[in-house]
């Protein structure tokens, strides 16, 4: 027995035996379930489960008649909306791998995207089908895609919608545009309407368990983003481990913000969503006071998220407006909630903030929080049918409860390596007691009952005359001042130090024009060790994001060591 088994919660097993099946069963078995229930709702217009059904047929069809065959990537470039999910759970049916792209890349980054999968087929929306085409039309005729799929944001909901289904106003030119189809240079490019009305026969459903089904890509200290191999097999596995861990039923209301794009949405929410019969509710990216109105007008029950948007929902100048009372589970990765958003979240609502934590590599959880025994700023336990340790980077020996080490990880869901990257494969697992561990990169530990918290990436250290700072640490400490709604901690040169502590800091709009950066250094003073305390403090209006929401820390600390 594991000690984090003392606090399993008593109606899961330790270990689950998910569907031996192909991912696209999960929504063509949903859809026979519930063919009229409500799979997605985009701005006021819904769309049932036999429509999604009926829609991803169809784009599979069209894919077949485009020449994709089993184990073909497919490019899928968007933000959330709709046809995302038909559009992916159409590729799985026509037997190909899904490669999800953040939107946000341009050009440059997208040729990588296109010849290291090898794709011929992609997927997009016409805000970024020019930028995807040219990004192809600039490799050499033999790398470039045969096919581009376009679709609009109006192709999925009335352009009129009004109350508060609508979209923020600042967004209508984005989401209203209707931009015209691009040309490749060597290829074609369809609408949407025309793949709707492709009238070539299905393919059959040939991809199992074993199969290449997901090629996400995540970047790493250094070198071009690695694909990493995800079967049908690991992403079912963390799909519907998801679903019991939350306790879900086809009743669930799930509030969709995190980005379907990054493995986080696509799997504890779409994939998860789809295999229990909810309802998901699609934002197209963040907007606090959408967010609150969607959550208050569908009586959201789910919210997965990051915390950066819960800490901005709450500092809403509208937030008394929302009703969040029908919210039976918040929680959410990426970086540690401060206790005093988490404390305010239980106080008001009664919600205990549920953490996870994940990578790419582990199909997103592969610890979390039970939802019956939650800590705040802690990355939880191992997840259902994984197991995790704390080893000593350089010897890879177990570390002693409370020692810090790097966190290693098996089960089900880790992938099966990085795409044409053996050497790379090879790196990222050790043999440990026997079997294979994936290395997380991330420094932690853990405590006697089995939580685990972070301390760091292994690489993001500041050594401030010998003392070690964790940046993390700072950060959720500021956190706790009143007038700090974010904060980002980085090194700065130091002539005497060789390094100090940096914090870049967004006050909270109440608080604005009366704190001065020196009135937070001095509040630091008081509230942390001195070695800790940041010697400058950088006021910002906002703080860099990744597509998933992510604060961005490495380009802030490579801006200051430009300067």
């Amino acid at each position: 027995m594991r000690p984090h088994h003392k606090v399993w919660p008593k109606r899961l097993p330790h270990v689950i035996h998910p569907p031996t099946t192909s991912l696209w069963d999960n929504l063509a078995i949903s859809a026979r379930r519930y063919p009229d229930k409500a799979a997605l709702v985009f701005f006021g217009r819904v769309f049932s489960y036999a429509e999604v059904v009926a829609k991803a047929e169809r784009l599979a069809a069209c894919l077949l008649a485009l020449g994709v065959r089993k184990g073909d990537r497919v490019v899928l470039s968007m933000q959330n909306c709709p046809q995302l999910v038909m559009a992916h759970f159409a590729i799985l049916r026509a037997n190909a791998v899904v490669v999800p792209v953040n939107p946000m890349n341009r050009k440059e980054e997208l040729k990588h995207y296109i010849t290291d999968p090898d794709a011929r087929v992609a997927i997009t929306t016409g805000d970024l089908a020019a930028e995807l085409a040219a990004a192809s039309d600039a490799l050499a005729p033999a790398l470039q895609l045969r096919h581009l799929i376009v679709t609009q944001f109006t192709d999925a909901f009335d352009a009129d919608v009004s109350g508060d289904d609508a979209p923020p106003d600042g967004w209508r030119d984005w989401l209203l545009t209707r931009h015209a189809l691009p040309t490749l240079a060597d290829g074609q490019a369809l609408t949407w309407g025309d793949a709707m009305e492709c009238a070539a026969p299905m393919p059959a459903l040939e991809a199992g368990p074993a199969d290449l089904a997901i090629l996400p890509y995540t970047s790493g200290t250094t070198g071009l983003p690695k694909g990493c191999m995800h079967t049908h097999a690991s992403i079912m596995h963390n799909a519907v481990a998801s679903s019991f861990w939350g306790n879900a039923t086809p009743e669930n209301v799930t509030l969709c913000v995190v980005p379907m794009f990054h493995i986080t949405g696509m799997v504890s929410l779409m994939h998860a969503s789809i295999f229990g019969g909810a309802t998901l509710i699609v934002m197209p990216r963040w907007d606090r006071d959408l967010a609150g109105r969607l959550i208050s007008r569908w009586r959201v029950t789910h919210w997965t998220n990051i915390p950066t948007m819960v800490i901005d929902l709450l500092g809403s100048p509208n937030f008394d407006r929302y009703d969040l009372s029908s919210l039976i589970y918040i929680g959410g990765g990426g970086a540690a909630m401060p206790q005093a958003v988490a404390q305010r979240l239980f106080d008001l609502f009664g919600l205990r903030y549920v953490e996870g934590y994940g990578l790419t590599e582990t199909a997103a959880p592969s610890h979390s929080n039970p939802p019956d025994h939650p800590r705040q700023q802690c990355l939880g336990i191992p997840f259902v049918s994984a197991d995790a340790r704390v080893v000593d980077p350089d010897t890879l020996v177990e570390m002693p409860v409370g020692e810090q080490g790097e966190i290693i990880i098996h089960g089900p869901m880790v992938f099966r390596g990085y795409w044409k990257r053996p050497d790379a494969t090879a790196a990222a697992f050790i043999e440990f007691e026997g079997k294979p561990y994936f290395r997380s990169g991330d420094l932690g530990r853990v405590d006697e009952e089995g939580y685990f918290f972070m301390t760091d990436r292994l690489k993001r250290m500041i050594n401030a005359s010998g003392f070690k700072v964790w940046p993390a640490e700072v950060e959720a400490l500021m956190f706790r001042h009143p007038a700090i709604q974010e904060a980002c901690v980085i090194s700065t040169k130091d002539s005497y130090r060789g390094e100090s502590v940096k914090a870049v800091v967004v006050l909270r709009a109440s608080h604005r024009g009366q704190v001065t950066e020196q009135d937070i250094v001095a509040w630091c003073r008081d509230n942390m060790a001195v070695y800790k305390v940041p010697r400058v403090v950088e006021f910002a209006e906002a703080l860099p994001k990744s597509g998933s929401g992510k604060v961005m820390w490495r380009a802030l600390q490579e801006a200051e060591q430009a300067r």
